[in-house]
């Protein structure tokens, strides 16, 4: 069941982000996105930690 309510909420997101994905896109330039892009590998990587500490601790 935890399967189907995820794989729905990632059907929605994606039909909802990917017009406005390609609406805005013409929008951002090279240098927002080079700004933005140094941002995503470190939120990543605390993510991660984030999920790991979670596993050990639930068991």
């Amino acid at each position: 069941m935890n399967v189907l309510i995820i794989l729905g909420s990632l059907i929605v997101a994606l039909l909802i982000l990917i017009p406005l994905l390609e609406k805005y896109q013409s929008r951002m330039g090279l240098d927002k996105m080079q700004k933005y892009g140094k941002y995503i590998l470190p939120l990543v990587m605390v993510s991660i930690v984030i999920r790991l500490i979670y596993g050990m601790v639930q068991g």
